[in-house]
């Protein structure tokens, strides 16, 4: 059993029966508030038409002001991140004291292929940042076989000599109290760095800089000094988090239209969330002071969304006195791609589900609000209210823009389809819906700009395709979007939890 409440992974770790049963209360919230809210909608639809059409009226009208204020902080954090490639960061981090700092980097890997891992490596070997100051750990699962060996011995004999330090960690599997996934095998690597280099070599753990990098992440070469820049200039560095942009691009002219669509959403919707730091929580790639990391006991070994789960062990053990700092930098990484598109399709709709299974954290952090005083209340607000209606939204959204608008037409009634609101209400609704529609244009505009070099085979029209494919948005939001998000938070909310995905690596030859 958990000796900390931040240590909690689900109700079954409580011992306290009273307090077991408040935090399986709060697993059920998300899910109950969902399907409280659609099925209301649908039963008001019946018994009362004209509120839930004004309802529908008011939620596409907040939702168009919502993507017009979001795509302002699109542009603003496009321009940023690329005024951030062009900074010089080693000249900038020369006028400060840096030469004690180290970056641990730890690379979990599973059934990624070769290819995919030496990528990583190599863009690692390409940045800008002295090698002679990094720890690299290869953090391979024992599951996986001899086929994962062999692959960890190749990167060894290709890549070892190249830093400071080089590390392949086993991590065991079927370890009691686990669940088998990255955060786990990440967990276990860095516990292994700790013991076999940094205690060794007697290095404070306030000058070392781990990030957690996902087997196909390509760093951009000046990634580490932008890093550590940021974190010599911070506030107050061993108490923050520092998140790049990821952008899904290394496959991403190989990738079918719906990979294409939904990692470009993706894409943006992090480099949106770049400028609302108060707001940020880490996700997938991100970086943070070792001495934290120590300091909350690792990452959690008994969840499946670790990536945002470490920052509110940190948020707790520190008082609520650790934030996430954007560092408006990218990172790539791979679209979601498989052998065929009707696995491609499936595979998207796992990944999907796995990210928003991270509603998890809602009776976490709800729980950890309760137990611990020390936390501002106005924090507590905040950061519950965005969370709380972010998931919600993920999941209620897509449903009720583009179904429950239609619904008092065809339960309303005769009575209701003679009035003037049941006349006006597809015509009200679809202008609105037309010109929120017109931000696929931007979205367009800014996913060709982010786009790679285009391989020779691809003609100039190609560009038009790409633009087109935003049409599909619609679909993507409903059956790839919010309904992996609602069967998430109903096996939350069943007690049927779920276990780690790890989401296939496959690039096509292009």
């Amino acid at each position: 059993m958990v000796k900390s409440y931040f240590q909690i992974g689900r109700a079954s770790d409580i011992e306290d029966l009273k307090e077991r049963r408040l935090f399986r209360l709060l697993e059920m919230l998300p899910g109950f508030l969902a399907w409280g809210t659609l099925i209301t909608l649908i039963l008001l639809s019946w018994l009362n038409p004209a509120l839930v059409s004004y309802f529908v009226i008011f939620f596409v009208l907040l939702w168009l002001l919502r993507t017009v204020y979001l795509s302002f902080y699109l542009r603003a954090g496009y321009e940023k991140m690329r005024e951030n490639e062009k900074a010089d960061w080693l000249t900038k981090l020369n006028q400060l004291k840096w030469e004690n700092i180290y970056n641990l980097i730890i690379f979990p890997v599973y059934e990624e292929s070769l290819e995919v891992i030496q990528d990583s490596f190599q863009a690692l070997l390409d940045s800008d940042f002295p090698k002679e100051r990094m720890i690299v750990v290869l953090a391979t699962e024992e599951k996986a076989g001899e086929k994962l060996k062999n692959i960890a011995g190749a990167i060894e004999r290709e890549f070892g000599s190249k830093f400071f330090r080089f590390l392949i960690t086993v991590h065991p599997k079927d370890l009691a109290g686990e669940i088998a996934g990255k955060g786990s095998n990440e967990s276990w690597a860095a516990k292994k760095a700790k013991d076999q280099i940094i205690d060794k070599l007697s290095i404070a753990y306030q000058d070392i800089i781990i990030s957690s990098l996902d087997a196909d992440t390509r760093v951009f070469p000046k990634y580490f000094s932008c890093l550590t820049y940021h974190y010599l200039t911070a506030k107050k560095p061993t108490r923050t988090s520092f998140q790049p942009i990821p952008l899904f691009i290394n496959n991403i002219w190989s990738a079918p239209v719906i990979s294409r669509v939904f990692a470009f959403a993706s894409t943006f919707w992090h480099t949106m969330n770049q400028n609302r730091p108060e707001k940020l929580i880490t996700f997938s790639s991100h970086s943070m002071s070792f001495k934290a990391l120590v300091d909350v006991g690792f990452r959690q070994s008994n969840i499946v969304s670790d990536d945002s789960r470490i920052f509110w062990q940190c948020f707790f053990k520190y008082d609520g006195d650790y934030k996430v700092d954007p560092i408006f930098y990218p990172i790539s990484m791979d679209a979601n791609v498989s052998k065929s598109f009707f696995r491609t399709t499936k595979n998207i709709y796992k990944q999907q589900r796995r990210w928003a299974y991270g509603v998890a954290d809602i009776p976490y952090f709800l729980f950890g609000f309760l137990k611990n005083k020390k936390i501002p209340i106005s924090k507590k607000v905040s950061l519950g209210f965005e969370l709380i209606e972010g998931h919600w939204s993920w999941a209620t959204a897509s449903f009720i823009i583009f179904f429950i608008g239609w619904l008092p037409l065809i339960l309303g009634g005769e009575a209701f389809s003679e009035t003037l609101l049941s006349y006006n209400l597809p015509i009200i609704t679809s202008r609105i819906l037309t010109i929120a529609m017109l931000g696929l244009i931007t979205s367009a505009y800014f996913s060709i700009l982010l786009l790679p070099p285009k391989p020779l085979k691809y003609g100039r029209f190609k560009y038009l395709i790409l633009a087109g494919e935003w049409l599909l948005l619609p679909i993507v939001m409903v059956f790839f979007s919010a309904l992996p998000a609602l069967e998430a938070q109903t096996r939350l909310m069943l007690g049927k939890y779920m276990g780690f995905w790890s989401t296939e690596k496959f690039r096509k030859k292009i």
